[in-house]
């Protein structure tokens, strides 16, 4: 594809062929395909599709036509698209002219996942993300547990939000652990406290009748209760489980792709790998393929992320010619620093 020679390029000049490399075939696309200019459109009618698809999900499931544990991981999959409309959103993708219609799409795509923060919060601290990727002071990677050192207390802090504050206040200077507090509380709000609310009720009840059963016998629960963890149950299965399962799978990969601590600031070449090894498959199905197109959206922001989708055969060609990351699992083992380790 290329005639440039990369050993004689500045990092900053390899980030710029990327982008130039990648633009241009985005500008192909759009002319081929003219209806991908039609951007507002189609951000609109993937939020319905994906709407529409939790919807029948639901739908099934209430109707007893598929189980809880085909539910879970379709709704997973609809939700996923939502997750990918959100981060669109923030940098202004859709409707931008139309602003009753983006901060519709906004509440819309946060409804979808309420294992998420505010989106209009969620904009300042992933602008920052882009501003500071992989120093300090990028707290958006560092909240889903970038540069944590691999073991029981990242998986937990992983797949749960509420561990995720509470296990980090140990590392956090006394005098402001309750600014830390405060500020993920209103960022969580409303949706998060019912989803926090909604989950660890639904695990405590179930926790403590597996615990009865086990003992030989059961609980005698007020009839009340029983018939409130039933819309519970309901919610769990459709809603919040689902969430769980794609937050997981979401921020394995992101926070394993990116790099954090020693990346030299601005070096778009040293922020992200492509992590599309064939085991993160699984997680990649209730991230729409994240770990495998995000480091294209380092360096063009302001692609959808279907584009990125189709971009991505000529972005990852003339991303590996520049020097860009492929599947280095060693991240892992360095807490997900840069620099490799050496002899």
């Amino acid at each position: 594809m290329s005639t440039v020679d990369p050993s004689r390029m500045s990092d900053e000049q390899k980030a710029a062929h990327i982008k130039a490399v990648v633009t241009a075939e985005g500008q192909r696309l759009r002319e081929r395909y003219p209806v991908l200019k039609s951007q507002d459109a189609i951000g609109a009618a993937i939020l319905g599709f994906a709407w529409a698809g939790i919807a029948a999900c639901g739908w099934a499931y209430y109707a007893g036509l598929i189980s809880a544990w085909l539910c879970i991981p379709l709704v997973a999959v609809f939700a996923s698209l939502t997750h990918e409309l959100e981060h669109d959103l923030i940098h202004w993708m859709y409707f931008k002219k139309t602003p009753w219609a983006h901060h519709l799409m906004m509440a819309l795509v946060w409804l979808a996942r309420p294992t998420t923060i505010n989106p209009w919060a969620r904009r300042t601290l992933h602008f920052n993300h882009h501003k500071f990727s992989g120093q300090t002071n990028d707290l958006e990677e560092r909240a889903i547990t970038n540069g944590e050192a691999w073991g029981i207390k990242r998986l937990l802090m992983t797949g749960d939000n509420l561990l995720s504050v509470a296990l980090r206040m140990g590392k956090v200077p006394k005098h402001k652990r309750l600014r830390l507090f405060v500020s993920a509380a209103a960022g969580y709000f409303p949706l998060g406290w019912v989803q926090i609310g909604l989950w660890y009720n639904f695990l405590g009840f179930h926790a403590l009748n597996g615990v009865a059963l086990l003992a030989g016998t059961e609980i005698a629960w007020w009839g009340w209760i029983v018939a409130t963890m039933q819309v519970v149950d309901f919610l769990v299965v459709t809603w919040i489980a689902p969430n769980v399962l794609r937050s997981f799978s979401l921020h394995f990969v992101s926070s394993n792709m990116h790099y954090f601590g020693d990346v030299e600031p601005g070096n778009e070449l040293q922020q992200c790998q492509v992590l599309n090894v064939w085991w993160m498959a699984p997680f990649h199905l209730f991230c729409f393929n994240f770990g495998s197109t995000h480091a294209i959206h380092h360096f063009v922001v302001k692609e959808p992320f279907y584009i990125r989708q189709l971009t991505a055969p000529v972005a990852h060609q003339v991303m590996r010619e520049m020097g860009v990351r492929f599947n280095d699992i060693g991240t892992f083992r360095r807490a997900n620093r840069w620099t490799r380790a050496t002899a």
